[in-house]
C-alpha cells in the first residue's frame, strides 16, 4: 500500500510543478505581479460665495505607490487646480502629486475654474479618481461622484 501513495503523490507534485513552470513561461505569471490598486475616495464638494467653489477627496483602502499615477477629472468645460486663481496646475485630469505612497487618511483640495476667468461653480459634473501603472499597462477609474448644482 505504501508504494501506490508514493506514486500518487510523486505524480501530484509533478503536475503542480509542470503547472507552475507553465503558467510563467507562457508569461501568465506577469499578471500576477501587475496588481490594480483597491482603494476607496470620500468626495466633500464645497460652494463658496465669494472663491471658486472647491472640492475635498479623502482616500482610503490600500496606499498606491508613488511610482503610479492617479488623476482627478471633472467633465464639462471645466478644469481644476491646485489654487483658487487657477494659476498652478490648472487642467483636467489634474495630478495628484504625493511622495512615497498614497496611503489612507490622504486627502486632497482641488478647486473648480473655467475658461472665462469668472467664479467658477459646481453644475452637476462628475469627478472622477483614475489610477494609471507605472509601466503604463494598467488603469482604473477608482471613483467617481456628481458634483451638486448650485
Amino acid at each position: 500500500m505504501a508504494p501506490v501513495i508514493g506514486v500518487i503523490l510523486m505524480v501530484a507534485i509533478t503536475v503542480t510543478l509542470a503547472a507552475v513552470i507553465d503558467t510563467f513561461v507562457l508569461g501568465m505569471g506577469d499578471d500576477l505581479q501587475n496588481t490594480l490598486a483597491t482603494a476607496s475616495f470620500n468626495f466633500d464638494f464645497e460652494t463658496d460665495d465669494s472663491e471658486n467653489d472647491s472640492g475635498t477627496i479623502s482616500h482610503g483602502g490600500d496606499s498606491i505607490s508613488s511610482e503610479d499615477t492617479v488623476t482627478v477629472a471633472v467633465t464639462g468645460d471645466a478644469a481644476i487646480g491646485n489654487t483658487t486663481d487657477g494659476t498652478v496646475n490648472p487642467g483636467s485630469p489634474f495630478t495628484w502629486t504625493y511622495s512615497d505612497s498614497l496611503s489612507a487618511g490622504s486627502s486632497q483640495t482641488f478647486y473648480l475654474h473655467n475658461e472665462s476667468g469668472t467664479k467658477s461653480t459646481w453644475n452637476g459634473e462628475t469627478v472622477s479618481v483614475n489610477w494609471e501603472s507605472a509601466d503604463g499597462s494598467s488603469s482604473a477609474q477608482l471613483g467617481s461622484q456628481d458634483a451638486p448644482t448650485v
